[in-house]
């Protein structure tokens, strides 16, 4: 029986870990648990970066209070606050946008590599392993919608 969107309303939202294993289903056709768990795990890191970013930076741009006079894009703002800075194009709403694009797997290997270069203390350990021909790149842009959806 289908249900109505009120009680799609009422329904509990779906835990983090039965959300990651679905991720994880999908990938798995293409690629083993050892690679498909750098895909995954570097977009939740990239996810929860994003989300950080984008708190503080609403607060900066409201400028009340300690943020008085701040400048929402200054690098050194976030540092100060012990929070990575984000450029444009690695933002989680900018990339969830060009999920369904068949360039996406580079446009997260380059969002890797745009906050490599803008936090020095992540030079080298993002996985840049979204362009590679085997991910299939609707998968991974369901993907980036699944973990979108997710509360992190």
């Amino acid at each position: 029986m289908a249900r109505t969107p009120k009680e799609k309303k009422n329904q509990p939202e779906e835990p983090l870990e039965k959300k990651l294993w679905k991720a994880a289903d999908k990938l798995r056709k293409n690629m083993d648990a050892a690679e498909y768990k750098h895909v995954v795990l570097g977009l939740i890191f990239l996810k929860y970066i994003s989300d950080a970013f984008e708190e503080l930076y609403l607060k900066l741009k409201e400028g009340k209070g300690d943020y008085e006079g701040a400048d929402p894009e200054d690098k050194n703002e976030y540092t100060a606050e012990k929070v990575f800075y984000v450029p444009p194009s690695a933002r989680w709403k900018w990339l969830q946008g060009r999920a369904k694009l068949p360039t996406i797997g580079k446009d997260v290997d380059d969002a890797m590599d745009a906050i490599e270069k803008d936090n020095p203390s992540l030079k080298g350990v993002l996985p840049k392993v979204y362009a590679q021909e085997k991910l299939d790149k609707a998968s991974l842009g369901g993907l980036i919608d699944l973990v979108g959806s997710a509360a992190l």
